[in-house]
């Protein structure tokens, strides 16, 4: 059996190639409401919540003007932002709808509450919070029972 990698292991960070990084700064930044913790010139720059370093990076380097992945291709379906609690995640909700983004659908997991859209740049974004860990759904025998049943967005509008 392999020797199942250090739980302590997180994702780090996501870096994005972009067609225009302004733009996506005011996606990042402006909307979702990520700091720019750093950029370099017109071609990078590094955001995250809560003073770390970074969790997304925006670059031209190969990008700049450049056009989405055509559909049917490979490559990155979403970056996932975890809120920590439903009301974070319900002032998400209303910063895009403020700024007239469009979703493109919301699910609950079971697990977990998720809004899905995409970034300028046609990248996948999900928004979520995770329920506590002791109401995930599992089976009889322990395993998670995850699933997709549209979420009810008018609930989560009024979540304070």
């Amino acid at each position: 059996m392999i020797k199942p990698i250090n739980p302590g292991v997180r994702l780090g960070h996501v870096h994005l190639k972009v067609a225009d990084l302004d733009r996506a700064i005011d996606f990042y930044s402006g909307i979702l409401g990520l700091t720019v913790t750093q950029r370099y010139g017109r071609a990078a720059a590094f955001l995250s919540a809560g003073g770390y370093h970074h969790h997304i990076g925006l670059n031209t380097w190969e990008s700049r003007d450049g056009e989405p992945p055509a559909k049917g291709t490979t490559g990155l379906y979403h970056l996932a932002l975890l809120y920590p609690d439903r009301a974070s995640l319900a002032d998400a909700l209303r910063r895009l709808e403020e700024a007239g983004v469009t979703i493109d659908a919301a699910y609950d997991h079971g697990v977990s509450e998720a809004i899905y859209l995409n970034d300028p740049d046609g990248n996948g974004v999900e928004l979520y919070y995770d329920r506590p860990e002791d109401q995930w759904p599992r089976q009889p025998d322990g395993q998670l029972a995850m699933y997709s049943a549209p979420m009810e967005l008018e609930s989560l509008r009024n979540t304070r």
